[in-house]
């Protein structure tokens, strides 16, 4: 992709290209370096299968398969009729700037000011804002890998050079700090953390947190710290980065409603961060988004303050498909997979199958009928692992999982 939007640039440039290509040969440079989310390619793809008439499980989608909570609607439809069609500031509403720090003061004990939030339409733009206000060219930013594909996507946009730490399925998914150590050098600007983790369920324990936090703070590091994934865990306590006494002055926090309220659609989510860089992150949405929709906001501060029965229950039936699809794929020949401690995600060992990651998804698509991502979908130490969304019903999983052992078996997949 980079060298294709570089050749295209360079043909631009000297007028020989252009002439009826159309406007793409005129894209810029850096749009050639910009990625994408898989999950959403293969959705497509599983979608035009449906509409060809082939079923398809889907556990694709990192998606909650529940309906957003009706007194959380019920406050946006009252937002609504009350007039709230308008403009709000772009950092937020007050009232939800100050819902959002009573939050984060409450869950990760620690002081919060309302000055610190900025509220963004999803958490997306907090990773999008975060590169665009502190990585130039020649800086490096260090991310998990496998991890969340638009880390390295816009760490790459911005000419910053991105800086894989690898995650080992040996060390549990979970950020090993010597290999860390490792990748830091004179130019590192940004460490980017993840956990639980997407894709693997993995999280890091506050043992280890503490380490990476004396690294940062020895080399002056800044840290993203992506927890949106926070309240889908199945640990009696939270392990939150930004909880750790003198790291909030390096600190972006990244969280939001689209996981644990099964909010996604509704696009609201939010930074915590040093007061100097939220003006400047408030800048970057002025120019991009103006702001966050009103009605959603206050549809938001209902979430964080009103009942969370209904987010408990959810996480809790997420615990039951956890268990299921686990033992489910360790009964598949030449599939291991491990227990994750968050999200809604199982990433399985597929090695002793023997074919690479990517053409084993598209095989359990097309054959199988059943939308899985390749671990390549997540930087290239996710070959020989595929991803599956446990985000689907237990009558639908244990149906997927008939079908993945039935290929294997069928097409005698597995080595030895």
């Amino acid at each position: 992709m980079k060298a294709t939007g570089v050749k295209q640039q360079k043909k631009t440039e000297s007028g020989a290209a252009g002439k009826g290509q159309g406007i793409a040969s005129k894209l810029s440079v850096r749009m050639g370096r910009l990625g994408t989310e898989t999950a959403f390619d293969v959705l497509v793809r599983a979608r035009k299968l449906e509409a060809e008439g082939k079923s398809i499980v889907h556990l694709e989608i990192g998606e909650p398969d529940f309906d957003t909570p009706e007194h959380i609607v019920e406050a946006a439809v009252k937002a609504l009729k009350s007039g709230a069609h308008h403009y709000g500031p772009s950092a937020g509403l007050p009232q939800m700037r100050e819902a959002i720090a009573k939050y984060v003061r409450d869950t990760r004990g620690v002081p919060v000011d309302p000055a610190e939030v900025v509220v963004t339409p999803g958490a997306k733009p907090i990773i999008f804002y975060t590169m665009l206000a502190l990585a130039d060219p020649g800086d490096e930013v260090i991310y998990p890998n496998p991890g969340f594909p638009i880390y390295e996507s816009m760490i790459n946009y911005v000419g910053a050079k991105a800086v894989p730490v690898p995650l080992r399925e040996d060390h549990n998914w979970s950020l090993d700090v010597e290999k860390l150590a490792k990748c830091i050098t004179r130019k590192t600007k940004l460490l980017i953390l993840n956990s639980p983790h997407n894709p693997t369920g993995g999280m890091i324990p506050m043992s280890d947190l503490k380490k990476i936090a004396e690294l940062v703070q020895k080399h002056g590091i800044i840290v993203l710290s992506d927890e949106i994934y926070s309240r889908v865990m199945y640990m009696d306590n939270y392990p939150s980065f930004y909880s750790i006494p003198g790291i909030r002055e390096q600190t972006i926090l990244l969280d939001g409603f689209s996981k644990i309220y099964a909010m996604t659609g509704w696009r609201l989510g939010y930074g915590v961060m040093p007061k100097d860089l939220a003006v400047q992150v408030s800048k970057l949405q002025t120019n991009s988004a103006s702001c966050t929709a009103t009605f959603t906001q206050l549809a938001g501060i209902e979430a964080l303050t009103g009942n969370q029965s209904l987010s408990e229950a959810m996480v809790a039936e997420f615990r039951r498909r956890r268990d299921l699809i686990v033992k489910g794929l360790n009964e598949i020949p030449g599939f291991s997979c491990k227990m994750p401690d968050g999200a809604f995600y199982v990433f399985p060992n597929v090695k002793k199958i023997g074919l690479p990651s990517k053409k084993l998804a598209d095989m359990i698509l097309e054959e199988a009928g059943v939308a899985c991502l390749s671990g390549t979908a997540f930087g290239s130490w996710g070959e020989g692992y595929i991803r599956f969304s446990y985000a689907n019903s237990q009558e639908k999983i244990q149906e997927a999982l008939r079908r993945v052992k039935k290929l294997v078996v069928d097409r005698n997949l597995a080595k030895a």
